[in-house]
């Protein structure tokens, strides 16, 4: 798992959106849990930051360089999908 978590160069910032809580940000969650330690240990440089705020969707967003940022839909996926859609971010820095 540590090696999924191993951020590109380029990422400056990644951000988890959700709410506190709903029953559709269980999953994301769940997966902050089990996931931030890991992906803070291997980047302690990068911050990642958790915004909780009631009734706010759940999404994920990526800050890269020159200010360019993604954002992915975490709304509906269980902790897998999350976990594949963050891999993504944290990985695509082009």
């Amino acid at each position: 798992m540590s090696s999924k978590y191993a951020f590109t160069k380029t990422l400056k910032e990644l951000r988890f959106l959700h709410c506190q809580t709903s029953e559709h940000s269980n999953a994301v969650r769940s997966f902050l849990t089990r996931a931030y330690p890991t992906m803070k240990k291997n980047n302690p440089y990068i911050p990642i930051m958790i915004r909780e705020a009631s009734g706010t969707e759940p999404r994920v967003y990526a800050r890269y360089e020159f200010g360019r940022e993604k954002m992915e839909d975490l709304r509906g996926l269980d902790d897998k999908a999350i976990e594949d859609k963050v891999t993504t971010l944290v990985k695509d820095g082009q």
